[in-house]
């Protein structure tokens, strides 16, 4: 992996970093965390802006809709948007990050045509059914069945911790198409409008407050079998081609904000009286290694999946199983160097600490991080 930036890469930084300056002063107020429908219009708006500027689906392949830029300039894009305070993806991030490439590596020439471009422009936010209440963990324990009718399904079920269902207009969705079949095999992935009658959406509250999942209760609902991706009880691979997004690319923006989060932290303590603890300087100086040698993990990650066609593999677990240990002790550290400041649930930092504690179970817990770790890149054998 080469780490040094080319006289071609560093143009594309240069004007990225000035089209950021333009572009940042002019947009509107950002919305309260509590009006859903403003920052649903925020977060597209954003997007708009950038698929206006050609920097929608930087990394997405051109015959997909993105621009086919090369690992390294995915990586600075992130960088310096990041470092501009730029918004994160908010609303897209489903249809961005995990939908959109998979549907892009998957999905056939029909699909990629209907709902890649609308979450490219910023038209469309999707979100994500795959957990079930019973299932835990397990995700192939899934319940939620799909019969067929003709040319559609008729779906029963229900789906929890689904992200931004509350202003989604798709859903991807994980079915049981045969229930004979052994529980990796008989599942389906599916494109689910969330306006179609019988899906009933009940936001859940989060302990910072927020309210971006939410339970989705499905009565019969009838989806088109042509909003199938991949064949029929083939969606347990289909789901690992979405879940190597979500846990190898998916992260990459926000460990540059982590190393940014750090930087503000150091100043802080500095400021507060707390930089005279040798103790806590060593803990934040450890910090600031383990954040760049993920930052190198994440590089090697990306360039990885460009030359694997795309698709992260799974070192993408590493990845996923450090970072959220390493995220949750960042904001561990924040509220040593905060003080009482750091049980206000005024303050961004408190916020941020809270939502840290989700980040060992969000996109597969830590236990089947280190299972995947342990049985497909050491070869240990299966536990029992």
């Amino acid at each position: 992996m080469d780490l040094t930036y080319t006289e071609e890469e560093q143009d594309f930084r240069a004007r990225l970093r000035e089209w950021l300056g333009k572009v940042l002063p002019e947009l509107p107020a950002k919305p309260s965390p509590d009006d859903w429908p403003g920052r649903r219009a925020y977060d597209l708006g954003w997007q708009r802006r950038l698929y206006e500027a050609g920097y929608a689906g930087l990394h997405w392949p051109t015959d997909a809709g993105g621009r086919g830029a090369t690992p390294t300039q995915h990586l600075i894009f992130l960088e310096e948007t990041e470092r501009a305070g730029a918004p994160y993806v908010g609303a897209n991030f489903v249809g961005l990050l995990h939908a959109g490439p998979t549907i892009a590596a998957e999905g056939t020439a029909e699909q990629r045509a209907r709902w890649l471009p609308p979450v490219l422009r910023g038209d469309e936010v999707w979100c994500q059914g795959f957990s079930e209440p019973d299932a835990g963990s397990d995700l192939a324990s899934l319940r939620t069945r799909a019969v067929r009718d003709g040319d559609e399904y008729v779906i029963t079920g229900s789906k929890i911790w689904t992200s931004h269902a509350e202003v989604a207009d798709w859903c991807e969705l994980l079915v049981r198409t045969d229930p004979a079949a052994p529980k990796h095999r008989g599942i389906s992935w599916l494109a689910m409008p969330m306006d179609a009658p019988g899906v009933t959406v009940r936001p859940l509250r989060t302990l910072a407050g927020s309210t971006e999942f939410a339970e989705v209760f499905l009565d019969e609902v009838r989806v088109p079998v042509a909003n199938r991706v991949g064949a029929e009880n083939d969606g347990w691979r289909v789901t690992m081609v979405t879940l190597s997004f979500e846990r190898g690319t998916a992260f990459v923006g926000e460990v540059v904000a982590c190393r940014r989060t750090l930087g503000e932290l150091a100043r802080t303590a500095k400021a507060n009286g707390r930089w005279d603890d040798p103790v806590l300087r060593r803990r934040l100086g450890r910090l600031y290694g383990e954040f760049g040698a993920l930052w190198r993990l994440t590089q090697w990650n990306v360039s990885e999946a460009q030359r694997a066609g795309g698709v992260p593999g799974i070192g993408g677990s590493v990845f996923k199983l450090a970072y959220s240990h390493a995220r949750q002790e960042l904001y561990e550290a924040a509220a040593e160097v905060l003080g009482p400041l750091a049980l206000s649930l005024e303050e961004e930092w408190t916020l941020d600490r809270l939502s840290s504690l989700s980040y060992t179970i969000a996109a597969g817990t830590s236990q089947i991080q280190q299972n995947i770790v342990a049985e497909r890149i050491l070869g240990l054998p299966k536990g029992r």
